[in-house]
């Protein structure tokens, strides 16, 4: 059978095979499915992003660098630079391959994300300056984790569910 490569279409586990469902419907449904994320790292700092107000869950809030739903026959790391690329404009970083971590979250609206996700992490020397796309991002910035952590604190539902899982869950998998 052949896979289709859409974007609207992303790999999830329905009746425990994988199979390729509409990226809305998964969500709908909760199913466990595929995804990448990215976290850009300048010494303490890391770079985050402002959802778009236009996406249909989570807009306005802050997330890590990048994540998404990787294509049907496309690897993870391939994912990861597509993504930075497309929301970021951001090319050429080597990424490490951190690890996979499971969660699951109402993101609002009937939404949920159950995912099934593989970590890159980048050092650079330096800040980049990114060039984000309106339509998938509002607003870039560096902070501390440190910093993260006590905004967070204060306003947690100023931050994706998933960044806030991250940070409580996962930091030593991803940060180490």
């Amino acid at each position: 059978m052949q896979r289709p490569n859409d974007t609207d279409m992303i790999p999830a586990w329905e009746a425990g095979v994988l199979t390729p469902v509409g990226k809305l419907d998964t969500h709908r449904r909760g199913l466990r499915h595929k995804a990448v994320s990215v976290f850009v790292l300048c010494g303490d700092a890391l770079l985050i992003q402002r959802r778009a107000l236009g996406k249909y869950h989570t807009p306005g809030l802050w997330a890590n660098t990048c994540c998404t739903h990787p294509h049907w026959d496309e690897t993870p790391e391939a994912c990861a630079h597509r993504r930075l690329r497309q929301e970021l404009g951001i090319e050429g970083l080597r990424l490490t391959y951190r690890d996979q971590v499971e969660y699951r979250a109402d993101v609002g609206g009937g939404l949920v994300e159950h995912e099934l996700v593989d970590i890159f992490t980048a050092r650079v020397e330096e800040r980049i300056v990114c060039q984000p796309n309106p339509d998938e991002v509002m607003e870039t910035g560096w902070i501390t984790l440190e910093e993260l952590r006590q905004r967070i604190a204060a306003a947690p539902e100023c931050f994706t569910p998933w960044l806030r899982i991250y940070l409580d869950r996962h930091a030593g998998q991803i940060f180490a």
